[in-house]
Parts: C-alpha cells; structure tokens; sequence
C-alpha cells in the first residue's frame, strides 16, 4: 500500500484529491491541515484510510509529528493561502506564509529516504498575462503581476534548489482556474452563483472592447493528472553538478475550454434560469495586478497519454447544481480566523 502526504488537506482542491485517490486506488492518506484558513472541504470525508494531524503547514514539522507520520511515498504540496485580493492587501503576511509552506514541506521532504515524487503544486498566474493566441509551456519565464502569483514563483524556485542541491524527487504542475463542488465563496464561480441566484449585479473584469479569459478545469480532472503523474511519470534527477540543462519533470494541467468572464456569467444564469445583471469594469482600477488573460500549453501531459474524465461544460452544470442543492456554500460571510 503506498501512502500519500497531502499538505492543507481541508482545503477544496486537497479534498477533491483526496476523494479521488480514495475512489481509484488502495492508498492511505495522510493529511496536514491548520484549520485556520479553510477545512470545511474535508468535514465530508469519512474513511479509516485518511489520517489527519493539524499541524500548521508553514511551520516546521517536529520530529513527534515526523514519527506520527510515519514513511510516506509520495507528497503533494498542495497547501497555499491563494486569494489574490487578500494577497494585494496583505502582501507581506502572504508571500511568507506560502513561502515557509513550501520551505518547510521541502525540508520534511529530505529527510525521507526513500520518497518517490514530490509533487509541487503550482499555478498559470506565475507566467502572467499570455498574448491573445499564445499558451505557455512549461519551461517559459515567470513574469508574475501580483503577490500571489510571485509567491508561487517563489514556491517552484525553492523546489527546484531542493531538487538540485538535496535530490528531493520534484514534479511540478501548473494548474488553470479551478472549479467544483465545495470552493470557497471568494472565488468567481461560486461568486456569481450566489450573485445570479439572488438577483444582484455581477462585476465583469472587461470593457467593450475586450473581456477578460481563463480556461477551467474542474478540480476532479486536476486530482485525475496528479494521480496519472504518480503512476506513471519518471522523475529526473540531477546527478551532474556542473551540466545546469537538466531541469525537473513538469507538467501543464490544462482545461479543454477556454471561457471569457461574460460568458462564464452568462451559462451560469442560463443554468440558474435568471437572468444576468452586469457590468464592466476596468482591469487594473478594479484590482492592481490583474491579468487579462491566463493560458498553458497542455500538449506535454496529453501526449503522455493523461485524459481529462470530467467535461467542461458538465462539470459547470454539476457544480451549480451541487451548490444549489447544498445552501450552506452559498453563504459569503465565511471568513478565514486570522
């Protein structure tokens, strides 16, 4: 039986994992998660193969919670405070809470003898905006806009001396937008789905002339990659101090459509069967550091042979229904206990 570590394991992308590999493999789960932050995700998971220790992910784990522990095979970091209004207003407290996350997670990563994959997750917005036509691939410069998306630069930075100097057995992913049951009310889907059902005006990050894009991808689909890279991706390793080519394997996780922030809106009230209230604002006024457009190449993993199980679309009217049917996510004073 391989046994799984999953940094912030409360958190909604963590449980969508974390349910995923409980469904398609025989795997124990062994999960760190502080509660401060989030957690209701996990409150629906009941199962002998989970084991979880509150521990505060961005702190140094002890050598009693080590021993708790016990050999893992595989970790995921995954823990990430990932608001970006709140990264913008309290820039500081955030970029070093994400960056001893990944510090700490790392150095609990060497002292394990035989890890087999570390996987670091990380996000599109390191790359910043992408050109109309243009996806990124994986090896392009970062270019991050806000103190968010440095801070999971930073994250990717210090994994790759980890990998270099330590051997620390590093895969790294970058992620599109998220969507799926359980996501906090702080984010756009769940936003505009309280917003549309209650009949209040939607803001749209846009002009006339041009609506801001993403491409999304239900959280299933990116707990399906991770789980495809632990089977059946190779690390690299890095055994020749003076060759500086050899990089880490990693991976764009990619959405199969690509939505503008209208368009979003507008088959969220379709679904809802309201109708949609709206307007444009302007980019940078609305939010210093936003980007126009996000976009990653997902050829790299496709041609490994990694298939998307949760249709775009579907999942979107899943997740609206869900949310509907489940009326305590839709209540919008949930604020994180600082």
């Amino acid at each position: 039986m391989r046994r799984v570590l999953l940094s912030g394991i409360g958190g909604f992308m963590a449980s969508h994992t974390t349910e995923h590999l409980l469904a398609n493999t025989d795997w124990e789960i062994v999960g760190l998660e502080s509660w401060r932050h989030k957690g209701d995700s996990l409150r629906v998971i009941k199962d002998p193969r989970v084991k979880v220790f509150t521990a505060d992910c961005g702190a140094p784990i002890s050598y009693r919670l080590a021993a708790q522990i016990g050999k893992v095979d595989y970790i995921i970091n995954m823990a990430s405070d990932s608001d970006v209004g709140r990264s913008i207003d309290e820039p500081a407290l955030f970029v070093e809470n994400n960056f001893r996350i990944a510090l700490h997670m790392l150095e609990f990563a060497r002292t394990q003898k035989n890890l087999q994959k570390y996987i670091q997750i990380s996000t599109d917005e390191v790359f910043g905006a992408a050109l109309e036509g243009h996806n990124h691939t994986e090896w392009e410069h970062h270019l991050p806009s806000n103190p968010y998306s440095a801070s999971k630069s930073a994250q990717e930075q210090l994994s790759v001396a980890y990998w270099r100097c330590y051997g620390v057995p590093l895969i790294i992913t970058n992620t599109m937008n998220i969507i799926g049951e359980r996501q906090d009310p702080e984010k756009y889907l769940p936003m505009l789905i309280i917003k549309i059902n209650n009949g209040e005006e939607v803001t749209i990050h846009g002009s006339e002339k041009y609506i801001g894009k993403r491409h999304y991808l239900h959280a299933r689909n990116q707990a399906d990659a991770i789980m495809f890279m632990l089977k059946n991706v190779d690390v690299i390793k890095y055994e020749d101090t003076m060759n500086t080519t050899i990089r880490p394997e990693r991976f764009n996780i990619v959405g199969d459509v690509e939505w503008d922030n209208l368009e979003l809106a507008q088959m969220v009230a379709e679904v809802l069967g309201k109708p949609l209230k709206y307007k444009l604002v302007d980019f940078h006024s609305a939010r210093p550091g936003h980007d126009r457009r996000y976009a990653l190449d997902g050829t790299k993993l496709k041609e490994k042979g990694w298939v998307a199980p949760v249709k775009p679309y579907d999942s979107l009217k899943k997740t609206i229904e869900w949310t509907l049917a489940h009326p305590e996510w839709l209540l919008e004073e949930r604020k994180s206990v600082r």
